[in-house]
């Protein structure tokens, strides 16, 4: 029974790990949408300026000038690194459920099983 025991703790110990890791994964998430909103919010603010206004770019304590196509092409860039990156992460976040799923139920079979065992025992007892 002391064996049965470790087993279930490693298992719950082993589907906690899972779920860490799943929190740490939904946060990273959460964030990069932060970010893709903010890019998306500059880029509108882009496309409604004129060619010629002005684009500042903070770097470090200066603002240095900078043109509107390459301020533009920076923040595209920068989109589409944040959607390559959404996507990586939504396929761990998708890999790390799968795994919490089978874990849940080899936890939950493992639990009848014992139950069952702790049943036969006190019934020939």
């Amino acid at each position: 029974m002391a064996d049965a025991q470790k087993q279930m703790q490693a298992l719950s110990d082993e589907f906690q790990k899972l779920q860490t890791e799943l929190d740490s994964l939904v946060e990273a998430r959460q964030k990069l949408e932060s970010q893709q909103q903010e890019n998306q919010g500059v880029q509108k603010e882009f496309n409604s300026l004129d060619d010629d206004s002005n684009i500042y770019k903070l770097i470090g304590p200066v603002l240095l000038k900078q043109d509107k196509n390459e301020a533009l092409m920076a923040v595209n860039g920068r989109l589409e690194f944040i959607e390559k990156e959404i996507k990586r992460i939504e396929g761990q976040i998708k890999e790390n459920q799968d795994k919490s799923d089978k874990m849940r139920a080899e936890i939950l079979q493992y639990q009848s099983q014992m139950q069952q065992q702790a049943a036969a025992a006190s019934a020939s007892a």
